[in-house]
């Protein structure tokens, strides 16, 4: 994964960003693009394009379970904790839908490239 010059996570970080903004407007299709980018940058073939497909469709919602943890325990206390906990465990649900979706349209990338 390192050995082909940095790009596999610069792919990751970039197909997370991706997902991220299309998420809104496409759920479906948001992180199969994403997983696409990050693919596609990090090169190596179908596999690899896969894995950083996989690893940025799962940053985005664990960041996102993350933000919610920690915002909802600062703004109301044990409540907000539990609040942002039942959240972040519906949030890691979604990471592995936008990790496969990743890794599908990382390993779509792959293949192409």
């Amino acid at each position: 994964m390192a050995d082909n010059g940095g790009n596999f996570w610069l792919g990751v970080v970039a197909g997370w960003i991706v997902a991220a903004l299309l998420n809104g407007i496409w759920p479906l299709i948001g992180p199969i693009f994403g997983g696409f980018v990050a693919g596609f940058m990090a090169r190596g073939g179908m596999w690899n394009g896969a894995i950083a497909g996989l690893l940025s469709g799962i940053l985005g919602s664990l960041v996102a379970a993350i933000i919610l943890l920690i915002g909802g325990t600062f703004l109301l206390g044990g409540i907000g904790f539990l609040a942002g906990l039942g959240a972040g465990l519906v949030l890691i649900f979604f990471a592995l839908w936008g990790g496969i979706l990743g890794a599908v349209g990382g390993a779509i990338a792959g293949f192409l490239r």
